[in-house]
């Protein structure tokens, strides 16, 4: 990157932090934002960016972005208050997050026209969402806190759980179908390596802090350093680097507690800061490929992952769960696609190659990019609406708002919506 581009790019930063509260008004989110520009100036008239990161590049800065958004997410989340909607945990994450993969496997199959290990990487690579992508929902206080935590834990968790999927589809697609290294057995290793990692380092910080170890003026800066730590860590151990930086953020903000919350910002603003270049450099290098690929199959299998493959899993496992139809509808439809199917697609494409892993690359980019601008778009509208739906409680307090400490908004990428 050249000085120029340096610059330019740092302009992008400003404009948007600048301009972003009147941009909001229009609906207009900073994925959408950095991803035309992106685009925009990167090809056509007005290439004015010489960046070409390569794919490996762009992987490990998304990787990086993801687990500090896992970080700081579950920070804000103590154990004590999932452990009243732990059911809902479960039917989200035991039983419609791996129906989602299977369905979104077997559509594309039909449509994508790929083999059953490059189904199954789409189908997986898909199945996780990103909440940050729905913003403004988020961070809309009308909204029950109690709604946001779900859509903000599912988010967080499947990530990592989605990820030994992936791993037994590029396994099987490298070597032509015997995936047998990366069975059910190595998944669940994975997995425990990466929660025994994440308890572990997430509680160093909050143990010092707490015996007054810690530099007030460094404690944000050990806390960001804890985040990559726990992920960096579990991967050095073959364990799931996501699942140990959603487990540390946890065990920071349980052992933490109020004296911790004052440093998560620092982690949350540089994760938001880091994402905007994940989706300036997605746009820039993985979107125009994709297009170039673009069959009517792709598109509409883009539409059926975002609606159907997402939607009738979580609707059907949340039947029964004395959710109303509007909040099961309102949950089904927050399932945007962004930084971990970014990750996946981009360790698809480094793995396996362009020639291998092409089609099935440019499937999830489509879906990648059609979220971006229908769950970016739709996010406070639809918002505002559900709780404009939702009879005042009697006792004014129906979802434990009150007693409940809000999700965190992402900073950079979509300000606290102001209600008054």
């Amino acid at each position: 990157m050249s000085v120029s581009d340096l610059a330019i790019v740092a302009a992008l930063v400003f404009g948007w932090g600048a301009l972003s509260a009147r941009l909001e008004r229009f609906d207009v989110t900073a994925p959408i934002t950095f991803v035309l520009a992106g685009l925009l100036l990167t090809h056509g008239p007005l290439a004015v960016l010489a960046i070409a990161p390569s794919p490996e590049l762009i992987k490990e800065l998304a990787e990086f972005t993801l687990a500090l958004v896992l970080f700081s997410d579950a920070s804000r989340v103590g154990l004590h208050e999932l452990r009243a909607d732990s059911g809902l945990y479960v039917r989200l994450l035991a039983v419609a997050l791996p129906l989602t993969i299977g369905l979104g496997t077997v559509l594309a199959l039909g449509l994508a026209g790929t083999s059953i290990w490059l189904a199954l990487l789409v189908g997986a690579a898909l199945a996780p969402t990103d909440a940050a992508l729905g913003a403004g929902m988020m961070a809309d206080p009308v909204v029950p806190a109690r709604i946001r935590r779900l859509i903000n834990v599912e988010s967080g968790l499947n990530d990592g759980i989605a990820t030994p999927f992936v791993s037994v589809a590029l396994a099987g697609a490298a070597s032509g179908g015997q995936a047998a290294a990366h069975g059910p057995a190595a998944a669940v290793a994975e997995l425990a390596v990466g929660v025994l990692v994440g308890v572990a380092v997430g509680l160093l910080v909050s143990t010092a802090r707490r015996r007054g170890w810690v530099a007030e003026g460094f404690a944000g800066s050990a806390v960001l350093g804890l985040a990559v730590c726990a992920y960096a860590s579990a991967v050095a151990a073959h364990g799931n680097g996501f699942i140990a930086a959603f487990v540390g953020g946890l065990a920071f903000g349980t052992a933490g507690g109020r004296r911790g919350e004052p440093l998560v910002p620092f982690v949350e603003e540089t994760g938001a800061l880091v994402s905007l270049l994940v989706w300036l450099t997605f746009g820039a290098v993985v979107v125009v490929p994709a297009i170039e690929a673009l069959t009517w199959p792709m598109v509409l299998y883009a539409i059926l992952s975002l609606t159907v493959v997402r939607m009738v899993p979580v609707a059907v496992t949340l039947v029964g769960s004395r959710l109303d139809w509007r909040t099961i509808t309102l949950v089904a439809w927050f399932g945007p696609r962004g930084l971990a199917s970014v990750v996946f697609a981009l360790l698809a494409l480094e793995e396996l190659g362009e020639h291998t892993a092409g089609r099935a690359v440019a499937v999830i980019t489509i879906t990648v990019v059609l979220s971006v601008v229908a769950h970016g778009a739709t996010a406070e509208p639809l918002a505002a609406r559900y709780a404009r739906s939702l009879a005042p409680p009697a006792d004014g307090d129906g979802d434990g708002a009150a007693q409940l400490p809000d999700v965190p908004d992402r900073r950079l990428i979509r300000r606290t919506a102001n209600h008054g």
